[in-house]
């Protein structure tokens, strides 16, 4: 059941007398407003309880004695051999500026920061003012005040007015313009690009490959109206459509089809359920307060647990709900993988799921309170284990279910007894090999036995008798002294031929088990009916000194609900469906806001709120306050179906601008208006897909196992099939055919074995997500594109496409190629330069291989070379690589 705290009203309506004192907190950062006074509310207490706090009144023990979480407690305060600790008026006499200032306090290596010192004296100097009367007395410990309840993101999501702006009928140009007006008086937005720009731009943002030429040409003919609108809904129709923006949203659930945590990094075969759920899910617009549900609670959703999930799952519906909590097994967890300490393994792993939960869905750095109260936001630590409460009878870390004990097997009853049959016939083989080999050892074990001292020969012959863990110590020195009397594994030294008849008897065992139906499975995260284990507070967040049980509850700054476990209906605890039903019913501050400025920030570049996983008093406040609210409620109320929302923000003038806007490049150089388009380099995972696109070799074959990745004989990561030598190290990557060719969603996710290609372009780094990928200009990113045997490769095979197509003349070649990568025809002065350079390159390897052998050799042709060298620039061109 969920119990709902009263809930607070719209967060510019709320208390006018706190608002001047709580504008620099809310949209600024924590340094004092430019010529105003500072307050301790808003400007001293967040310095003051990221420092200081934890000793000094939040902690169990009261540090000499100081509270300093009221102004009224600093000014009484006072020390033996220093007098008072703060005189309003007066830094002088103050002891408190006196210890920042010297760096004696606060203790340990973080430091105050110049500025914050500086607001601190400012604010004694002016007689150490705050916004109203303290209260005259607080409880020990974590408290909340009225600056951090209303705190913008915690506060009730508005639904402002669209602005009435002359000429404009999207809500979204209504608010740019408006805040435009507002911030940037006679600034315009950028005339609208071009049709040819604008459908690259499409099918990047929403498909993640270039559009065909045959696609350019479909829209260039079409002179209708809503000929644009008709091509966004034919991309967001495009199965292509949820493989591209799948990718986003797996970004931060952290997917991995590896465990990470342990150096092993060891495969997880089945992730790839769940990265299929997300894109079955992306492609048919399911709502995403489903989707969240599913994710979250999916088996509760079911009505299953982990005794009965193996009945169930082959009913299609449960397993679609069970793979879709594929999103709770995503962290790291090395408790498969044979780590030296379990418990904390069990425990980091707990951790690393809530850090991802928080992140994704809350934007806020929850997992900062798990050894101690949140140095900046109003978040406990008991807060934070409230939170694991919620998730704890599906972990139950002290019965923990290692990563292979969290399959569901998708055998079904015909292949399991098909199984059975081979099996059965394997086992023969085993007990042949078994003889076999008693045989041989026995005949070792005699001729050892020979080389013995007699009188040890039985004592011996006793010893080879008894189970190795059953020795006695005469019996262990025995063997100690003579090796080669203990014979396991004697085989390979001293009867090395016959050996071999024993290794080709198990080989043909492996042979006979290998004809077995191969049995999937779905990683699912369950409960176990009728456990419910108790959550403590780990002091210091150490699980070996847990402390006071909690409830599963709410942040208490959003309200604090608790999610009790009394729903008679479900054979689980109901805590983690309560949650998701209370996160998405609507009415929590937090979840579309997030969401929404996600979505726009894979659309712009970046979000309105710029730090999308911070949406804390850390993070940077947004832009566009009210447009937020207004994306976030017309979500809601769009049914949480994303489709409505990206041909909203598509069919935007703010979408549609040129990236040309010099007025706009002068006066806003970060682009924070939203006055002209900002160029986006392609992800990682888009340039490769895009040269295999342009190439003519993509595979466009969906979902299913990944394409296995390797390492080559230089160490670079390719699709491939991993090769390795006696010690197991990696050697060659075996080709793969056309699998190798698949789209990047498709190819295996390991945390520690990130594609080359990938690795350049700044792929996502799953620690344990990636809220927001880095966008890097390096020198090694130019230097792969000329050198890297995949983009060669590709290049060879766009010239011969471009050959194949073309018979023309290298005109023809190249207006084909300027078709097929850039989606328009080459200007005169374009075509020139091109040819130019096709004749350069063709006389030079034509001397290279005059000089070699003066034959012609047909895979060293000349024209063939300088095509694919003339490809492998244009997809090293800046036109190619980055969203105009």
């Amino acid at each position: 059941m969920l119990t709902r705290a009263p809930q607070l009203t719209s967060w510019r309506m709320v208390f006018p007398a706190l608002w001047v004192g709580v504008l620099c907190f809310t949209f600024g950062d924590n340094s004092a407003r430019a010529g105003a006074v500072p307050v301790f509310e808003s400007d001293v207490r967040p310095i003051l309880k990221a420092h200081c706090f934890h000793c000094h009144g939040e902690g169990e023990e009261l540090k000499g004695g100081i509270d300093v979480r009221l102004k009224r407690f600093l000014e009484t305060a006072t020390t033996e051999d220093h007098g008072r600790v703060m005189v309003p008026g007066s830094a002088e006499q103050s002891h408190l500026l006196a210890l920042v200032r010297s760096g004696d306090m606060p203790k340990g290596e973080k430091k105050l920061k110049p500025g914050e010192i500086d607001i601190i004296e400012a604010w004694i100097a002016a007689g150490a003012p705050t916004v109203r009367p303290e209260p005259e007395t607080l409880p020990r410990g974590f408290v909340i005040t009225e600056e951090e309840k209303h705190f913008w993101s915690f506060l009730p999501i508005a639904r402002p007015e669209v602005p009435a702006v002359t000429g404009e009928e999207n809500p979204i140009d209504a608010f740019i313009q408006q805040n435009l007006r507002e911030q940037a008086e006679g600034l315009e937005l950028a005339p609208e690009a071009d049709r040819l720009v604008l459908l690259r731009r499409v099918y990047l943002d929403l498909s993640g490959l270039p559009p065909t030429p045959e696609e350019a040409a479909e829209f260039l003919a079409d002179d209708g109206d809503n000929a644009y609108e008709r091509l966004v809904d034919r991309v967001l129709d495009s199965p292509r459509y949820g493989e591209r923006w799948g990718r986003h949203w797996l970004d931060v659930a952290g997917y991995s089809d590896s465990n990470g945590y342990a150096e092993a990094d060891s495969v997880r075969p089945f992730a790839w359920h769940y990265r299929d759920y997300v894109i079955r899910s992306f492609n048919a617009d399911k709502p995403w307060d489903q989707f969240i549900t599913e994710q979250l609670a999916g088996d509760e959703l079911a009505g299953v647990t982990h005794e009965s999930a193996a009945k169930k799952i082959m009913d299609p519906t449960t397993r679609e709900l069970l793979s879709a909590t594929g999103f709770l097994r995503m962290a790291p967890d090395g408790t498969g993988d044979g780590v030296d300490d379990q418990n904390l393994a069990r425990n980091q792993s707990i951790a690393e799921t809530l850090n991802i939960v928080s992140s994704s869905l809350l934007g806020l750095t929850v997992g900062c309170a798990q050894c101690h109260d949140h140095r900046y936001d109003p978040i406990s630590q008991a807060d934070y284990y409230r939170m694991r409460a919620i998730f704890e009878p599906g972990f139950d870390w002290k019965n923990w279910r290692s990563p292979a004990q969290r399959l569901v097997s998708l055998y079904t009853d015909e292949d399991r007894a098909k199984a059975e049959l081979i099996e059965a016939d394997a086992r023969k083989v085993d007990e042949e090999v078994n003889a076999l080999r008693k045989k041989l050892l026995d005949e070792v074990f005699e001729i050892e036995l020979t080389r013995l001292p007699e009188n040890l020969r039985e004592a011996a012959r006793t010893a080879r008798g008894t189970p190795a863990g059953e020795r006695t110590d005469e019996q262990r020195a025995l063997f100690k002294e003579f090796p080669a009397a203990d014979v396991q594994g004697a085989l390979d030294l001293y009867d090395p031929e016959r050996n071999k008849q024993v290794t080709a008897k198990q080989g043909e065992a492996a042979a006979i088990r290998a004809k077995k139906p191969q049995e999937p499975n779905v990683m699912v995260f369950t409960e176990k009916a009728g456990v419910l284990p108790a959550t403590f507070v780990f002091n210091r967040g150490d699980h070996d000194e847990p402390r006071g049980a909690v409830d599963p509850c709410e942040l208490q700054v959003l309200g604090g609900n608790v999610f009790a476990a009394d729903d008679p209906s479900l054979a689980s605890s109901g805590r983690r469906l309560a949650y998701a039903r209370w996160l998405t019913n609507g009415e929590h501050p937090l979840v579309a806001r997030v969401l929404v400025n996600r979505f726009w920030m894979h659309h712009f570049g970046r979000g309105l709120v710029s730090t999308t996983g911070e949406f804390g008093s850390l993070g940077e406040r947004p832009s566009h306050p009210e447009l937020l609210d207004w994306l976030a409620r017309e979500f809601m109320a769009s049914g949480w179906r994303l489709k409505p929302l990206h041909r909203l923000i598509l069919t935007s003038r703010v979408y549609r601008q040129s990236a040309q806007n010099p007025d706009s490049s002068r006066q806003d150089p970060e682009n924070r208006l939203y006055a002209r388009w900002k160029l986006k380099r392609l992800e990682a995972e888009v340039i490769r897909d895009a040269m295999l696109a342009v190439s003519g070799v993509l595979n466009e074959e969906p979902f299913g196992e990944p394409v296995p990745i390797a390492q080559d004989g230089v160490g670079r990561v390719v699709a491939g099939e991993q090769k390795t030598d006696g010690r197991g190290d990696p050697t060659i990557a075996v080709d793969i055919g056309e699998r190798a060719f698949r789209r990047s969603i498709y190819v295996q996710a390991r945390r520690s074995l990130p594609l080359t290609i990938f690795e350049a372009f700044d792929s996502p780094v799953m620690s344990p997500n990636c809220e927001s990928r880095n966008v890097s200009v390096v020198p090694s990113q130019p230097l792969l594109m000329l050198n890297d045997s995949f983009v060669a490769d590709q290049a060879r095979r766009f010239a011969t496409r471009i050959s194949v197509e073309c018979r023309g003349d290298s005109s023809d070649r190249i207006r084909r190629a300027w078709q097929l990568a850039y989606q328009c025809e080459p200007t005169e002065n374009e075509l020139q330069r091109a040819s130019d350079y096709l004749a350069s390159q063709i006389a030079l390897f034509e001397q290279r291989a005059a000089s070699k052998s003066g034959e012609k050799d047909a895979q060293q042709d000349p024209e063939a070379l300088a095509l694919a060298s003339f490809c492998q620039a244009l997809f090293g061109s800046n036109r190619f690589l980055y969203v105009e």
